[in-house]
């Protein structure tokens, strides 16, 4: 039926074979024709044969002479519409892309909210370090530098004493008959790495 309906439209305007043959209703195309027939009979559309198919195509003498003149003043309105068009579909763009940032803002209720929430956690903070500066068993700048040093000290003690027992085991290793692992099972030796235990940096 589209095609039948394409080539009626062509009539109007342009020109129309009408060919049963081609249409996919026949009874559609034969309303087609005789539509057109009778607009060419009212000398609407002209009829013209060509070899077996009639052409039908719009009377040109029923439009009024359009002069250079005229031409170019609808060329003139033509390019004027169209900076129109492109200027409206610019200002489109700039609203949709504003109203896309207002749609993902917070509304007034949801900012309020937000507020009340975010002076919450402040007042939590102000209260927690208002408790900090009150308490009396603060680590003094002496007390936290004897405690670094200290920890140095046994982390250097540490080392160096595991440094000992893997050359003591490695060279007791080298002429015992079993694996490491095995030596240590039967010597009962735990390591750092059984307890997933790392040494401190120094």
């Amino acid at each position: 039926m589209s095609k039948c309906r394409a080539e009626a439209a062509a009539g109007g305007n342009g020109g129309l074979g009408p060919d049963s043959s081609d249409c996919p209703s026949s009874l559609l195309c034969q309303v087609v024709v005789k539509t057109l027939e009778q607009l060419a009979q009212q000398g609407k559309i002209k009829e013209k044969m060509y070899g077996k198919q009639k052409i039908y195509f719009a009377d040109q003498d029923q439009f009024d002479m359009v002069s250079d003149a005229d031409l170019q003043g609808l060329d003139g309105k033509i390019v004027a519409l169209t900076a129109k068009v492109q200027s409206l579909q610019q200002s489109c763009r700039y609203m949709e892309a504003e109203l896309k940032e207002l749609s993902s803002a917070l509304t007034t209720p949801e900012m309020q909210k937000e507020i009340q929430e975010l002076k919450k956690e402040c007042a939590g903070y102000s209260e927690r370090l208002k408790n900090i500066k009150a308490a009396t068993n603060h680590v003094t700048p002496e007390e936290k530098e004897q405690v670094y040093r200290e920890r140095q000290k046994y982390c250097k003690e540490w080392r160096k004493r595991k440094r000992m027992a893997t050359e003591l085991s490695d060279a007791i290793l080298e002429g015992y008959p079993k694996s490491k692992k095995q030596f240590f099972e039967e010597v009962g030796i735990e390591t750092d790495e059984d307890y997933n235990v790392t040494l401190p940096d120094p």
